[in-house]
């Protein structure tokens, strides 16, 4: 069997195109773009020099799909493209439901092919961030801030979406500070608050206890300047790393900057930011059978923290154990409006 080497995607927004701009990096065809709304399929299909169809039509021949359509569709996207013999790339959030990204974690363990598009995981200065942390003496608190003022499109503030900052935006920290803990959340205890103009969360505030006793914090929110601010840092007896990765990248140890390696590529943010190495990283797994660093159990372990912070938040912030016992067929916005 050839390695695989061409991709169609399942949606036509803006992640679609920087997925798109990663792959002609990578030296991969775009066969097919699908849309629900056909001019912009057909719009992204010129863009990158492949062919508008329906979703029903993938993969359309493609090796692989990349799922980029709304977190309700993502896993009858999925599902639909594995059955036609492609290898998953689902953008995150995972699915709207536990009971969606259970299907899909079955799925993977029958045999198909599905990467987790966590892109922040493959990012050098993540990378070079969780090498560090390993040096440091046992950890005693994880911070990691996403920040940023409210989207302006898309379907974000909808209840269709599924939830709102925690959701969409809070899956990165959460993946981050689960990396840099090395051990899985027992417990989350959150809250959320909400806005007049829509039913959406804008605000979450979330501590994470893991296993071993150590706590996270994160912050989640669209309550932010023009300016995006993310940030982690990482503190134990001895020590603390810091990483700024927005607005600019910044990465230092006790105060003292440490250096890190430029991007080479035309768009410096597709590989600041992981974009290209994690596509890379999926197709090499893909094409050698073995299971990526980021792929559906990992989707789903996020979603399960991110249900249980949403239920928190439902309850004054009460403790809720992880995994997540809860409704499976309810989204985070549903387990937190009840």
């Amino acid at each position: 069997m050839s390695p695989p080497r061409t991709i169609a995607f399942a949606g036509a927004g803006w992640i679609e195109a920087v997925h798109a701009i990663a792959a002609k990096q990578l030296g991969l065809t775009i066969t097919h773009v699908a849309s629900r709304d056909h001019d912009k399929a057909k719009e992204a299909a010129a863009r990158a020099g492949a062919v508008a169809c329906s979703y029903d039509a993938l993969p359309a021949g493609a090796d692989v799909v990349v799922v980029c359509s709304a977190p309700q569709c993502h896993a009858d996207h999925a599902l639909h493209a594995i059955r036609g013999g492609a290898g998953v790339v689902v953008e995150k959030p995972l699915c709207t439901t536990l009971a969606d990204a259970d299907a899909l974690v079955e799925a993977e363990r029958s045999g198909a092919r599905i990467g987790y598009a966590e892109n922040l995981a493959y990012a050098p200065i993540v990378q070079q961030l969780l090498g560090e942390i390993e040096k440091m003496d046992e950890l005693q608190h994880i911070g990691v801030r996403t920040v940023q003022s409210r989207p302006t499109w898309g379907e974000f503030l909808t209840e269709a979406w599924g939830g709102g900052a925690l959701f969409d935006l809070g899956v990165h920290p959460i993946a981050i500070a689960t990396l840099a803990a090395r051990s899985p959340v027992v417990s989350v205890c959150a809250r959320l608050e909400g806005a007049d103009d829509h039913p959406t969360d804008e605000h979450a505030e979330v501590e994470l206890e893991f296993d071993r006793g150590l706590k996270a914090t994160v912050v989640s929110s669209w309550r932010g300047g023009e300016v995006p601010e993310w940030s982690v840092q990482a503190a134990s007896k001895t020590g603390v790393m810091r990483a700024e990765l927005l607005p600019s990248l910044l990465l230092e140890h006790n105060g003292e900057e440490i250096p890190v390696a430029p991007a080479t590529g035309s768009i410096p943010q597709l590989e600041q930011y992981g974009y290209v190495a994690q596509l890379e990283a999926f197709f090499v797994a893909f094409a050698s059978g073995t299971r990526p660093l980021m792929d559906a159990t990992f989707g789903r372990t996020v979603l399960d923290i991110v249900c249980a912070a949403y239920a928190s938040a439902r309850d004054d912030g009460a403790e809720v154990a992880v995994p997540f016992s809860g409704p499976r067929d309810r989204t985070p916005l549903q387990l937190w409006r009840g």
